[in-house]
This record gives C-alpha cells, structure tokens and sequence, in this order.
C-alpha cells in the first residue's frame, strides 16, 4: 500500500520545478546528464515523434487548457491547432521560459496550483503533458473530476506521460521504489528535492477516466510513453 504523499513534498515539488525550469529542456533534449547515447536518444525521439504526430491528428481545435505547459514544447504544437490557448503552471519561472520562446498573443498565461485552481469557464479543449505523473495517487480521481469539469460537453483531452523506464531519467537518478509515490531528483549543481511520482497503470486510468466521465483511450509507446486521447460525455 502506497503512503499518501504529504503537503510538504507537493511543495518542494514546486520549487523544484521553479529551480529546475532553465535546465528542464535538457532532459527533453537529452542534453547533459540525460543523454543515454545515440541508441537510446534516437529511441526517445522517435517515440517523442510518435506521439507529437498523435497530438497533430487529433486535432485541439478553439479555446485549449494547458496544465503544467512547463517550457512549451507542447504549447508550441498546441498553438497549430487550438484558436487560443490558456497556459495554467504553478512556477513563474516556467512561464517566463513560455512567453518568451512562444511569444504568442493568443496565449494567455495564468500562474496557479494545480490542485485548487478551477477556471472561470469551459473549454474546448484541455491538455497535460507530463504532469499526471506528479498528481499523487489519492488525489487522481479529484484531479480527472475537476478536468471532466474543465471541459465542455463534448470537449477533447489528451495527455501525455513516462512509463517506468530507467533510461528515462538522468544518468545520476533513480526511479521511486515500486510501493512508492516519492522520488528523489538533482539539480545540476547537486541540490536534491523529493517530487512525486508515479507510473500509472493504463487501463486503471482508462477506468478511471470512465468515472469521471471522460472517454479516454491510454496507449503506450514501445520503451517510454503512455499516452491518452478521448472527449468528455
């Protein structure tokens, strides 16, 4: 049985992120600490590619909630579809990253925790890519609630995350234990935080998804993703 994860965690977690927000790229780069050699990199990309091309048929179209944009790589691919995008991240570093790769005027950025903030209207459309991972287990179910809430009827959502892959973390980390929620991540000068997260399991959170009243398909990569795409009832 998995401890539930404390307040105190989810807010390291936070400045963790804002911490680590001009060294996140790296990692999807596979700059630095995270390159795992040419094999390895060439698999990530591939699959990276995989979904982006899954992300482009699906097509998000009119008024998009992103979670947790972090840098904007996928606000970036969002912007090619969705008319205007609404980008909610609880670090102002990761927000300034954002706004000035992207540019964008039919961006909106909105500084907020994930947990309590609810919008002020539905939308057509809500994303969230490697976020639902930090979203501890007791906490899910409230979480896929309040994006069913989030959504108008008929709305689209898609997300996408890590499956338990060593190779997908720096070369100086390690995955949480299985029974654990909690993992320990570096910085590049050596400071250490303790973050969520968890792998989930892909037809759990289809079921779960079912319950909140989102129709979502999950599917995984060969090595390193899940990913879901589905609409709300």
């Amino acid at each position: 049985m998995q401890q539930p994860v404390s307040d105190q965690v989810l807010q390291e977690m936070k400045t963790y992120y804002q911490e680590r927000a001009r060294e996140y790229d790296q990692w999807f780069y596979r700059q630095g600490r995270y390159d795992q050699g040419p094999v390895l990199n060439a698999r990530w990309r591939a699959e990276v590619d995989e979904v982006f091309a899954v992300l482009a048929a699906f097509q998000l179209s009119g008024d998009a909630l992103e979670l947790a944009p972090g840098t904007g790589i996928w606000t970036e691919c969002l912007l090619r579809t969705a008319a205007t995008v609404t980008a909610v991240d609880a670090s102002v570093e990761m927000i300034e990253i954002n706004r000035a790769k992207l540019a964008s005027e039919r961006v909106t950025y909105v500084q907020a925790d994930l947990f309590s903030w609810r919008p002020a209207h539905s939308y057509d459309a809500v994303i969230f890519c490697f976020w639902i991972s930090h979203v501890p287990l007791e906490r899910l179910d409230a979480f896929l609630s309040s994006v069913a809430a989030m959504l108008s009827p008929g709305g689209k959502v898609f997300f996408v995350d890590g499956r338990r892959e060593p190779s997908s973390t720096a070369i100086n980390q390690s995955l949480p234990e299985q029974d654990s929620q909690v993992m320990t991540r570096i910085l590049n000068d050596g400071r250490t935080f303790e973050i969520v997260k968890n792998f989930y399991d892909p037809a759990d959170l289809m079921a779960r998804c079912a319950r909140a009243d989102l129709d979502v398909i999950v599917r995984e990569t060969a090595t390193y993703l899940l990913y879901g795409q589905g609409v709300r009832h």
